[in-house]
């Protein structure tokens, strides 16, 4: 199985700007994985090579703003709808006409705007941890005090920034190099992605959401203020085609992944073989 790292450009009102991806496996059942909040691409990476060894051709991508990506410090960049345009635009980069989305978090609220924005890009859903109206206040209550102090108090950000840059990733466990990856941000930027984010739009209306066709996988976790499980349920009720998987905590996809990654897997295998029975039917009635 390659692995292989690529880039792409996007225009956006603070000019062009740097998008890092990496890509595993190959052919044409593609893949997309999103990141959360601040958090590197590698937090996918796990789930990417296990989708890849299914024979999927995976694609983590760094959103603006975050990993390895160009960080502007411009809030006006930063939105779910921005995101969602820029995993577009990798689609159109890489020459797929179509791929399974898949996000956690803030990702998973990406993914379902991309199903918003270009339907027809989006051959199924995987959505772990969507933020949803039940997440607002908490969101706002841990990010905007860290935005506020990045903003006003740089000096320690940077510090956190320097710091996490000082530890060579290969010392320590994976997970912690995915936390050193994700806290790596200079005080402009962290504030400006946070202040665009939280101010901006999160996610789309219900209206827009009741209107995705495409089938979706839901992944809610049990007592988390973040991702409460009422938004997952309240998401499931909105969709025509879902399926919702319950992990038994906030830790079981990434200390004990085995089942969540199975229905990962099988789902997004599922999307791609319903496709091309599509296909071959059509091809038959011509």
């Amino acid at each position: 199985m390659s692995e292989r790292i690529g880039q792409l450009f996007v225009e956006s009102d603070g000019g062009r700007d740097r998008l890092e991806y990496t890509e595993y496996g190959s052919g044409g059942d593609w893949v997309v994985l999103l990141p959360g909040l601040l958090m590197p691409r590698r937090m996918q990476q796990p789930l990417a090579r296990a989708m890849a060894a299914q024979g999927l051709h995976v694609v983590t991508l760094d959103l603006l703003g975050h990993g390895r990506s160009d960080q502007p410090a411009d809030p006006l960049v930063y939105s779910t709808s921005s995101f969602g345009e820029q995993v577009v635009a990798l689609l159109d980069h890489l020459g797929a006409d179509q791929a399974v989305i898949g996000g956690t978090s803030l990702g998973a609220n990406v993914a379902l705007e991309v199903a918003v924005v270009a339907p027809e890009r989006v051959r199924g859903l995987v959505v772990e941890m969507p933020v949803l109206d039940n997440a607002l206040v908490a969101g706002v209550l841990a990010f905007v005090p860290i935005m506020l102090a990045a903003r006003y108090v740089p000096v320690v950000a940077d510090t956190v920034q320097r710091t996490a840059r000082s530890v060579p990733r290969g010392l320590v466990p994976f997970w912690a190099g995915v936390l050193l990856d994700t806290v790596d941000h200079r005080a402009d930027s962290l504030a400006s992605v946070l202040h665009g984010v939280v101010f901006g739009r999160i996610a789309p209306s219900s209206s827009q959401r009741r209107r995705i066709a495409a089938p979706v996988l839901v992944v809610g976790h049990p007592v988390d203020p973040f991702h409460p499980f009422v938004d997952v349920d309240m998401l499931a009720a909105e969709l025509p085609d879902v399926r919702v998987e319950r992990a038994s905590s906030v830790l079981e996809w990434r200390l004990r992944p085995e089942r969540l990654t199975a229905a990962a897997s099988d789902f997004a295998v599922a999307c791609w073989q319903d496709a091309t029975t599509t296909r071959r039917a059509r091809l038959r009635k011509r």
